[in-house]
């Protein structure tokens, strides 16, 4: 059995099968470059980027997506808050958005599409969905006909009365049904385009089915992104993408669950967010990117100061044994890449079943225990073995150790820092040890 994924549009476990034999496209959701993202939105970025790492381990060819919404009513207020235009705001926070990617350990993904590219797209996609039936005018806003659509509601699971009270709807006498949403929206501030319905701007629903279809064409293999997108965000693209091209966009849809402030929803108005851009070091962010990973992806994590220091005690065990390992194997002349059958075997079994990660994160401490008892032991095949199969591991799932082998100078005063103390020239070991220390070697 190959990777079994749940599929949020099934609700049920399934085989991993791209629609295009070896290539998988995916999209994901990106942010809307308002503001910094907090350590809960860092959440669906290090979830994604490991997919895509450990597909590409499997020996897919992955194409990953990710959009920059960089027009929207939040971009539009700040621009007016801080008296600079929609292009600065977004502009300010996509860089600060791609360091905090940086931060975390995620790569960028392949193509960055930005709303702002696609507008005449967009606009043609909206008469489309009119000339159809699917969209009417009313007033300068344009509304997507839900009533026309035979399974609306179909990835959230509910039928239209069950919407209706889950929506966040306010009384609009321009729409047909309350559950009706906004593909243009009329207005008379802030950055616009004119349509031939009038001046304003498209409805983020509508921003990612154009530049999904725009660059993928048809249906895609997979479309991720946060739970709190599922509805009505992830129904809406559903819903117009059926309308006009007769398929639910994305064959799998996965959604990662939420990341709390001890057991409390992290949110920019609550005032109760930590951001990605005040952790100290990059060895913080790898240890929120271990916390992360290490936690069943659809799950609710309740972050606190504990669970980051039991993280923190976690990476360092892993950088010591790792460091221990490395430097002695080197210091023995010892240098290959074979890893562990046995060990990855067990790794692809895991990970193969949506992501057991809690296996995965047993079997590294395993790999650790043994690199340990393999040092004590002097069992060099062992310990080599072992310690690259660790190494490969956490590659594939994008930790960083920020380990490096010894440069020469280094390994010429390892040696000699070595041969002093089996000599019992303790004052020169101690000299040795003293420069190595310095150079975090030891």
């Amino acid at each position: 059995m190959g990777l079994m994924i749940y599929n949020s549009l099934s609700n049920e476990l399934e085989e991993f099968k791209p629609i295009n034999g070896n290539k998988v496209n995916m999209y994901v959701c990106g942010p809307t470059v308002y503001n910094y993202i907090h350590i809960g939105n860092a959440r669906p970025v290090i979830f994604y980027d490991m997919l895509k790492r450990y597909l590409e381990f499997l020996g897919y060819e992955v194409t990953y997506a990710s959009n920059i919404t960089d027009v929207d009513d939040k971009i539009i207020n700040k621009a007016l808050e801080e008296s600079k235009s929609e292009c600065e705001i977004a502009q300010f926070y996509e860089k600060a958005f791609f360091d905090a990617v940086e931060m975390v350990g995620s790569k960028k993904p392949d193509l960055i599409p930005h709303a702002t590219d696609y507008i005449e797209e967009m606009i043609s996609f909206i008469q489309s969905l009119i000339d159809a039936g699917y969209a009417y005018e009313s007033n300068g806003d344009v509304y997507f006909r839900v009533t026309k659509l035979e399974d609306y509601g179909c990835l959230s699971n509910q039928v239209s009365e069950e919407l209706n009270q889950g929506a966040r709807i306010t009384v609009n006498e321009q729409k047909e049904s309350p559950l009706d949403f906004a593909l243009w929206k009329k207005t008379n501030e802030g950055i616009k385009w004119d349509s031939p319905f009038g001046a304003g701007r498209p409805g983020w629903h509508t921003e990612c089915v154009v530049m999904n279809h725009k660059l993928f064409t048809g249906e895609i293999d997979i479309h991720g992104g946060g739970m709190d997108l599922k509805f009505p965000h992830h129904e809406n693209e559903i819903a117009q993408c059926m309308a006009l091209y007769h398929h639910h966009l994305a064959k799998y849809w996965l959604h990662v669950g939420r990341l709390d402030l001890s057991g409390v929803k992290m949110s920019k108005s609550l005032g109760n967010c930590l951001y990605v851009k005040d952790l100290n070091s990059t060895k913080e962010g790898m240890i929120l990117r271990s916390l992360i990973l290490f936690a069943p992806y659809r799950s609710i994590i309740s972050y606190s100061e504990e669970l980051k220091t039991q993280y923190e005690k976690e990476y360092d065990k892993w950088q010591r044994a790792y460091k221990q390992s490395l430097y002695e194997l080197q210091y023995r002349g010892i240098n290959n890449d074979e890893v562990s059958t046995e060990a990855m075997d067990s790794f692809k079994e895991y990970m193969n079943q949506d992501f057991n990660v809690q296996n995965v994160l047993t079997l590294i401490n395993t790999l650790v225990k043994d690199m340990n008892t393999s040092l004590r032991a002097k069992d060099y095949e062992k310990l080599s073995l072992a310690m690259n199969s660790f190494k490969k591991i956490l590659d594939i799932l994008g930790i960083n150790l920020f380990i490096n082998p010894m440069n020469d100078i280094e390994l010429d005063v390892y040696r000699k820092w070595n041969d002093a103390r089996i000599n019992k020239d303790f004052d020169s070991a101690d000299t040795y040890r003293k420069q190595l220390v310095d150079w975090n070697i030891l």
